[in-house]
């Protein structure tokens, strides 16, 4: 597991594999195994929202929930929440995502 920012999402749901994270993610996929992601973004309702809902609909990939970080001051915002990692790598390893997504 990776914490995951905006650029790095963007990167996988785009297939633009130039760093060693990037690297590393598409390898493991491309062997068949789970890829659990806990996403951390200031533009994730944003211009990243859609990156996120590729990334949630592709074959192996797994998020831990997250939420808004600070919808008043900071309102495309999004964090995931730390206490479900270790549940969601389960779910992961089963390939299935760990509900709900969104806190």
């Amino acid at each position: 597991m990776h914490h995951v920012l905006g650029n790095t999402i963007s990167k996988l749901a785009n297939d633009i594999i130039d760093t060693s994270v990037t690297m590393a993610a598409k390898s493991n996929l491309r062997n068949g195994n789970s890829l659990v992601i806990a996403v951390s973004t200031n533009n994730g309702l944003a211009s990243n929202a859609m990156n996120i809902g590729k990334l949630l609909n592709s074959k192996n990939i797994y998020f831990v929930p997250f939420r808004q970080d600070n919808p008043i001051t900071k309102p495309n915002s999004i964090v995931f929440d730390k206490s479900y990692i270790l549940e969601t790598i389960r779910f992961a390893l089963k390939k299935e995502q760990i509900q709900p997504i969104l806190l």
